[in-house]
């Protein structure tokens, strides 16, 4: 679940505010983040033409009542009101942070993004894919497979001695080559015992600013990707946001850990 850019993401956190996961820690982000994957991946498997977002909505929460994990998104507390369902499930020009929905039935050819937070034993896990459901467009296609690597390129980065800056251009100068554009008004962070801790990583940047990345940081890397201009709006129901000039958008989100040696993905399927 994406955390609303401000001024601070562009700048270093002092250095004893960003945490570093004690080996104990370490050890329960692995639990959380692995039952974080698993009810993406139910939720992956469920998503086919015909089916409501309110109905993957309950996919999702039933994955996470059997494996006893809590949502971390239901009643996460926004401007106008909490978050109301337990994913976050955002359809074709819906970017992130969409609200399941009786209504919203999902046809043949959207553009899905599924974004699962839970929290087990005190922390959380954060994952989110973005799939086509039934026929796949060529050029939805390859919105899709460029947001996925350019997540890939973004962890090529998170190295120890490196820094958020380092993330966040390489992110950025991936998607723009490829033709995309990537959201400001949202970002990655730091993930923990809170879904939003310190760093915010914009997926766009100078190189060699910001914080320092070190081991035992971990850290929520996601491109929002928007197939053309990277404006956005948030819906009247304070949650959704929507690209403003009606293309797609693709959303690929990992928890990662920061070895001394490379990274770790926590969110394996």
């Amino acid at each position: 679940m994406a955390s609303s850019s401000s001024s601070r993401g562009h700048y270093r956190q002092r250095e004893d505010a960003i945490p570093i996961k004690s080996p104990e820690e370490i050890r329960l982000m692995k639990e959380v983040c692995t039952r974080a994957a698993q009810v993406l991946q139910e939720m992956i498997e469920a998503t086919e033409v015909g089916v409501t977002t309110y109905d993957l909505d309950r996919v999702g929460k039933k994955a996470m009542e059997k494996l006893g994990v809590e949502s971390a998104c239901f009643g996460y507390p926004g401007s106008r009101r909490p978050f109301p369902s337990y994913t976050c499930i955002s359809i074709n020009d819906e970017v992130v942070h969409g609200i399941a929905s009786l209504d919203r039935i999902v046809e043949n050819g959207d553009v899905v993004s599924l974004d699962v937070v839970v929290k087990y034993k005190g922390y959380i896990g954060d994952n989110a894919r973005t799939i086509i459901v039934g026929s796949a467009s060529e050029e939805n296609q390859r919105l899709i497979s460029k947001t996925k690597e350019a997540f890939d390129v973004g962890i090529g980065h998170a190295r120890s001695g490196n820094r958020i800056g380092d993330v966040s251009h390489s992110i950025q100068k991936f998607v723009e080559k490829a033709g995309y554009s990537v959201i400001r008004e949202f970002v990655g962070h730091g993930v923990g015992k809170t879904m939003h801790e310190p760093p915010q990583i914009p997926n766009f940047g100078r190189r060699r600013t910001g914080d320092l990345i070190r081991p035992g940081m971990t850290l929520a890397i996601e491109p929002m990707v928007n197939m053309g201009r990277k404006e956005v709006s948030v819906l009247d129901d304070g949650w959704t946001v929507t690209t403003n000039d009606g293309l797609p958008a693709a959303h690929h989100e990992n928890t990662i850990l920061v070895l001394s040696d490379g990274v770790e993905v926590l969110t394996k399927p």
